[in-house]
């Protein structure tokens, strides 16, 4: 989206257009439940930081607060926010199994292994600091750009590739010790 789009969704967001706002909500519901999903594991919460993270945003709308320059890393730092409270509060329970949906061509090996790689990726991923995890995560999961993970994080570009760096640092080190 060009400077000049964004100016002008975020100027029709400013005065409450359900059509600007819907817009919004098509176009990145999907990416924040995909954050939600892989930082929490969890097909409910991801759907409920969708949820809370909507939510927020049409509150921060109606009370003349919300993104002034960019929409995208403005949702993505309140979704992050929210997951960080979820870590906040006392420790999960025990989920289960990690969902998988399976197609008819899957072997049930591949199904486990699937799984148990992405709990490990998960884990591994909860284990950095806070700082690290979104931005390796906003990175290289989601796909933003260094400009975009500075502002939903608030630090400058230099700051960000330092904490991808360093965090990819740690992942490739707890990795190697479980191979």
């Amino acid at each position: 989206m060009s400077i000049i789009e964004e100016e002008g969704l975020i100027s029709r967001l400013q005065a409450f257009d359900m059509s600007a706002i819907e817009s919004v909500f098509n176009q990145y519901n999907e990416a924040i439940y995909r954050y939600g999903y892989r930082l929490l594991g969890c097909q409910d919460k991801a759907e409920e930081c969708v949820a809370e993270t909507f939510s927020r945003f049409l509150h921060a709308l109606k009370n003349g607060k919300g993104p002034k320059k960019y929409v995208r890393p403005y949702l993505y730092r309140m979704a992050h926010n929210w997951i960080t409270d979820q870590y906040r509060r006392a420790i999960p329970e025990d989920e289960g199994l990690p969902e998988y949906h399976a197609s008819q061509n899957d072997y049930p090996e591949d199904i486990v292994i699937d799984n148990i790689e992405s709990q490990e990726i998960r884990n591994v991923l909860r284990a950095l600091p806070e700082s690290q995890r979104q931005a390796v995560v906003l990175k290289f999961l989601e796909g933003l750009e260094n400009k975009e993970i500075a502002i939903a994080m608030n630090k400058p570009v230099g700051a960000v590739k330092a904490l991808q760096h360093r965090g990819l640092q740690t992942i490739r080190k707890k990795l190697e010790v479980k191979l």
